[in-house]
């Protein structure tokens, strides 16, 4: 009867033990569980935050971009602003007839030179480069005007600057359709709307070339 009772407690030691271990175990894999749980939170955590880091940052590199592409254009534009006094002056004496056209020109320098707002100003300019390809055509009627060398040597430098404009402006409207679709695609587009970025407004200038309609020859 003792040996049967000591068996049974020994069984029963044997057994605490044994879960007890078991015990310790579990707890240590429960803990280890957590801890990879806890160490994957927090790189996807991290992760999440490096990468809207980067998106910001190229938001702002775009948002950069144009504002230095909007820069290239003022400065053609107001090149071509401050050579259209000279070249008034210089057909107003030969051109009595087109003090229209004159006049006109002398208004739409004056409203580019007022506005800042871009797709204003495109309308503006458009306006502007239209009335100046006139002007320059009407002087085809006037031989004394298009003997003058100063005349031809304003002519020559309107049509470069004309040239510099549309080369600032393709540059300017890549800038601002980067920026614009970064804006609109996921997940950048969250990242904008939480930081306010804007969409731009595109500069929309007409080039005569690109008015011309080809001809068609069979």
């Amino acid at each position: 009867m003792v040996e049967k009772a000591y068996n049974l407690a020994y069984f029963f030691i044997k057994l605490l033990n044994i879960l007890k271990i078991k015990g310790i175990v579990y707890d240590k894999v429960k803990k280890e569980e957590r801890m990879v749980i806890w160490i994957t939170v927090f790189v996807v955590v991290l992760g999440g935050i490096l990468y809207s880091i980067l998106i910001y940052n190229k938001l702002v590199r775009n948002k950069n971009m144009v504002e230095e592409g909007w820069s290239g254009i003022e400065v053609q534009l107001k090149r071509r602003n401050d050579l259209i006094p000279n070249l008034i002056e210089t057909v107003k004496g030969y051109m009595t007839h087109e003090s229209g056209l004159l006049s006109e020109i002398v208004k739409l320098r004056s409203r580019s030179k007022e506005t800042r707002e871009v797709a204003e100003k495109s309308r503006i300019e458009s306006a502007l480069s239209r009335s100046l390809e006139g002007l320059l055509a009407l002087a085809e009627a006037y031989p004394d005007l298009k003997a003058s060398q100063n005349f031809l040597d304003l002519q020559d430098d309107l049509s470069q600057i004309e040239n510099d404009i549309q080369m600032a402006r393709r540059y300017y409207n890549g800038t601002v359709r980067n920026l614009n679709i970064s804006l609109e695609t996921f997940p950048s587009s969250l990242i904008a709307e939480r930081f306010r970025f804007e969409k731009a407004d595109f500069f929309e200038i007409e080039d005569g070339a690109e008015r011309e309609v080809p001809e068609v020859k069979f």
